[in-house]
């Protein structure tokens, strides 16, 4: 009877906790977004974009990326290990076309710029303390931040080839 008890009061608990951490974005009248390019950075007012949907190809993030030259063509070798690396590091928490624990990769080089997803990649906790942006998708994503899996400079490289590929 008291394992009866005990359960019925952790299911409440749980059911309380997940109705209170909803977003309570159709409550919010309009939303500013920064979206921004490498030559310039506009704010736009509209209720219908998400945070999730903000882009800034200008930040580089925090971290020991400071620059970096992508080719013109896919290393396709770089996108093998990139694959391997994904799927046992990422793929827990990171799902391709669907929104998870945390974003999907999708897309993710015309949102954010090379250097920002590698420091992302090596240095989270710095991050989601210093980033405006890694800032705010710890918060979309509802404070889960991205376990450090302490990656190479170029397994994060690999990765990120991989990344060019998904769209």
């Amino acid at each position: 009877m008291k394992r009866i008890l005990k359960g019925l009061i952790l299911l409440f608990i749980f059911s309380f906790i997940l109705i209170s951490c909803g977003d309570g974005d159709e409550k919010k009248e309009k939303e500013k977004i920064k979206i921004g390019t490498k030559k310039e950075t506009k704010k736009i007012t509209d209720k219908n974009v998400s945070k999730k949907e903000t882009i800034d190809l200008s930040n580089k993030g925090v971290g020991p990326i400071i620059s970096i030259q992508l080719s013109e063509t896919i290393d396709e070798a770089r996108v093998v290990k990139g694959i391997e690396v994904y799927k046992i590091k990422c793929a827990i928490c990171h799902k391709i076309g669907k929104i998870f624990i945390g974003p999907p990769p999708n897309g993710i080089l015309e949102r954010r710029s090379p250097e920002w997803i590698m420091n992302m990649i090596l240095n989270p906790e710095e991050m989601v303390i210093k980033d405006p942006i890694a800032k705010q998708l710890l918060w979309d994503y509802k404070g889960s931040p991205m376990a450090n899996q302490n990656l190479t400079e170029e397994e994060a490289r690999n990765i990120l080839e991989y990344f060019r590929t998904l769209k």
